[in-house]
C-alpha cells in the first residue's frame, strides 16, 4: 500500500469546527423538533452588499462577451484590485505599500495555512494559547511542530499563555521561536493588542530575527483609537512581518472566498549555502505554481467594496455584527459571567460557569438552551475552562438567545 505523510496521521481525527457541526447534527437528528441557536462557528449571516453583487453580475456579463472575456488572471491577482486595496487599506491610514506586495487569494484560512511553503521544516514556531487551529494543525502536518505532548501540545511548538490573568496579553517569548502567529484582533478572544502593545512584538522580532505572521482578518472591527489595525503601522514591521486580510468577515465573502497577502520586498530569509533570499519573491513563486488565482468575478466583486458605496454598506454590515456583540456582552454580564471581547472583534469569550470543562458547558448550554457555541480547549489548552460565542447570526437570533442563557442557573 502507498505510504501516507505520517503528519497527518499524528492529528486529530477531526478538525476542531467539523467536531462541532458533527455533535450538533447528531444532536439535531436525535431532536428533530428543536431550534438550535448556532452562534459556533463564526460564518456570516448578512447578504453581499449590493455594490460587490452588481459588480458580480457586470463581470458576469463580461464573461459572455468576447471582447470582455477574462481566462486566466494574474496568479497575484489583478492590478486593478491590488491597487485599490493598497490606497484602500493602506495609504489612507498613511501606510505605504506596493502593489507587488499585495497577493489576492482565495481567502486568509489558505494562505495563513500555505505560507510555511516557504519556510523550512527546521524552523520553531510560537502560538499565542488559545490559538485559531489552522496556525498549528498545518505546522503538524508540514512536520514542523514535532510530537504530540501529554497536556495537549506539541514539543516543537511554543505556547504562550494568553488568559485572564495576564490580561490575555502573552508573554514575549523566552525561547527566540523564528516564526510567531499572531492573530488581532484575536480569534478566539475577541481581545488586542494596543500600539504599544504590538511595538514591543516588532521590536522583539527585529532583536531575534523572527518572522511575524501577522493574521489581520479582523481589522475591520476595530473601534478603539489605539488599536492599530495593520501592523505595518509600527516601525520596523516591514522587516519582520507578513500580514494576511480577508474580505469574507468584513463584506460577507465566506461563499465567495477571496482575500489577500502582503509580504514586503524588505523581508528576506537565508537558503542552506547562506543566500539570502526575498520571501516575496518565494512567495510569487509558490502562487504562481500552485495557484491560479481568485476568479475575475469574485476579485471585480471585491474592488466594489472599496467604492463610496461599497465603504457604507461595509460598515453597515459590520455595525450589525457588532450591535449582536454588545447584546451577548451586555447580556452575559447581565448574568455574573466574566466575559471579554465584543468591542473591537466579532467575538465573545467567557469563562465557563460552575467550574465547567469547556465541552461540559457545551453540552450544557445545548441540552439546556439550544444554543451552539464553540469549547475553548478546541483552541489550546489555555482554552480549557472558557467558551467562544461569535456575534455573526442575526439579530433576532442573537437576542432570542440572549434570553434563554437567562434562564440558566449558573454560578461564575
Amino acid at each position: 500500500m502507498i505510504r501516507i505523510n505520517d503528519n497527518f496521521h499524528r492529528l486529530a481525527p477531526t478538525y476542531l469546527f467539523t467536531e462541532v457541526a458533527r455533535r450538533l447534527k447528531a444532536y439535531a437528528t436525535a431532536n428533530p423538533d428543536v431550534d438550535i441557536i448556532r452562534m459556533g462557528i463564526g460564518d456570516v449571516t448578512c447578504p453581499i452588499c449590493p455594490a460587490a453583487v452588481e459588480a458580480m453580475k457586470k463581470a458576469a456579463d463580461d464573461q459572455s462577451d468576447p471582447s470582455t472575456f477574462h481566462g486566466y488572471g494574474p496568479e497575484q491577482g489583478y492590478e486593478w484590485l491590488r491597487r485599490a486595496i493598497a490606497e484602500g487599506d493602506y495609504m489612507s491610514r498613511g501606510v505605504n505599500v506596493d502593489i507587488d506586495e499585495i497577493f489576492v487569494s482565495d481567502g486568509a484560512k489558505s494562505d495563513t495555512g500555505n505560507i510555511g511553503d516557504i519556510i523550512s521544516t527546521e524552523c520553531r514556531v510560537a502560538v499565542t494559547d488559545p490559538v485559531y487551529p489552522v496556525y498549528v494543525d498545518t505546522n503538524v502536518m508540514a512536520g514542523r511542530a514535532g510530537t504530540p505532548t501529554p497536556d495537549g501540545c506539541w514539543s516543537r511548538i511554543s505556547y504562550l499563555p494568553c488568559i485572564a490573568e495576564n490580561a490575555f496579553i502573552p508573554a514575549l517569548p523566552t525561547d527566540s521561536p523564528d516564526v510567531i502567529y499572531l492573530c488581532y484582533p484575536n480569534n478566539p478572544t475577541g481581545t488586542t493588542l494596543t500600539r504599544d502593545e504590538l511595538a514591543r512584538w516588532v521590536e522583539y522580532a527585529r532583536a531575534h530575527g523572527s518572522l511575524i505572521l501577522f493574521d489581520s482578518a479582523y481589522e475591520a472591527y476595530i473601534t478603539s483609537p489605539d488599536v492599530p489595525h495593520s501592523i505595518y503601522e509600527i516601525e520596523g514591521a516591514r522587516e519582520v512581518a507578513i500580514e494576511f486580510r480577508s474580505f469574507s468577515k468584513t463584506a460577507g465573502f465566506t461563499g465567495l472566498r477571496c482575500g489577500y497577502t502582503v509580504v514586503p520586498k524588505e523581508l528576506k530569509g537565508v537558503a542552506e549555502d547562506g543566500t539570502i533570499v526575498s520571501l516575496n519573491s518565494l512567495w510569487l513563486r509558490r502562487q504562481s505554481t500552485k495557484f491560479n488565482g481568485a476568479s475575475y468575478i469574485i476579485q471585480r466583486a471585491a474592488e466594489a467594496l472599496y467604492t463610496p458605496e461599497g465603504h457604507r454598506q461595509v460598515a453597515d454590515t459590520i455595525a450589525y455584527y457588532m450591535r449582536n456583540a454588545r447584546i451577548l456582552r451586555e447580556g452575559l454580564e447581565q448574568m455574573g459571567l466574566h466575559v471579554w471581547g465584543g468591542i473591537d472583534a466579532p467575538y465573545i469569550w467567557l469563562r465557563t460557569p460552575d467550574s465547567m470543562s469547556s465541552w461540559e458547558f457545551f453540552d450544557f448550554l445545548l441540552n439546556h438552551c439550544h444554543v451552539a457555541g464553540t469549547p475553548g480547549s478546541g483552541f489550546g489548552p489555555s482554552g480549557e475552562g472558557y467558551f467562544r460565542l461569535t456575534a455573526f447570526g442575526r439579530y433576532e437570533d442573537t437576542v432570542r438567545a440572549v434570553e434563554r442563557m437567562r434562564q440558566l442557573s449558573v454560578n461564575e
